[in-house]
């Protein structure tokens, strides 16, 4: 089998190839793969092993009361599929996972994976730092779906990114990616830009964008 995808995995940041291949050849594991498309986890399953994307991606959805799918994030390799929820006393999906492309999962049952992190402290603490990740993201997350409108959601974000004493900013994200993360369809964001833009709150060009009211921009995310 070819180790060389996990290299670049954070759960193995740090290790050789050779201490790679040495840990994995004595771990039990399986290849599943799945065509584009393709249900890769329904949410509520329970989650009993560890899953690393080793080729394609994956993409994790919710379907909210009124049937709209809302895309978490994409998930391509070499990362893992609810590293957070292996463990725990709740431990089950909690998105649906499609298979976006062509994809290539390994698949390590959880008491083997046990074994495993009680091997390598390496590992041991880079799947501590990877659930520490996910548990930021996702209050990041919530933080966005406290404000109601999309305006409100931009302004949270810029001000977040830009630093008290700059007032121009990359934004390191696309509409598409935007509208993702909001949970909104790509137009609405565009349209918010566009009227910020129109009031002389934001000057936006090719990705950066310039803060010229501050006080206004912050008063969205009061609406």
């Amino acid at each position: 089998m070819d180790f060389f995808p996990l290299l670049q995995a954070p759960l193995f940041r740090g290790l050789t190839s050779s201490e790679i291949e040495k840990l994995m050849t004595s771990v039990p594991k399986k290849i599943r793969k799945f065509k584009a498309g393709s249900q890769v986890a329904l949410a509520g399953e329970p989650v009993t092993s560890l899953m690393i994307v080793l080729s394609g991606t994956v993409s994790g959805e919710m379907v909210d009361y009124s049937g709209r799918v809302i895309k978490i994030e994409d998930i391509p390799s070499p990362g893992s599929l609810a590293p957070a929820f292996i463990f725990g006393s709740s431990n089950r999906f909690p998105v649906n996972v499609i298979a976006v492309a062509e994809t290539e999962l390994m698949v390590i049952d959880k008491r083997d994976f046990l074994s495993l992190l009680a091997k390598n402290e390496k590992i041991l603490v880079n799947f501590l730092n990877m659930i520490s990740d996910r548990s930021q993201f996702l209050s990041e997350k919530i933080k966005f779906l406290n404000f109601k409108t999309i305006k409100g959601k931009l302004a949270q974000l810029i001000l977040q990114k830009a630093s008290k004493d700059k007032d121009s900013l990359i934004l390191d994200m696309t509409q598409n990616s935007l509208a993702d993360f909001f949970g909104v369809a790509r137009p609405s964001v565009a349209r918010a830009l566009g009227e910020m833009e129109e009031e002389g709150i934001l000057d936006v060009k090719a990705g950066r964008i310039k803060i010229l009211d501050r006080k206004r921009l912050a008063e969205y995310m009061s609406h």
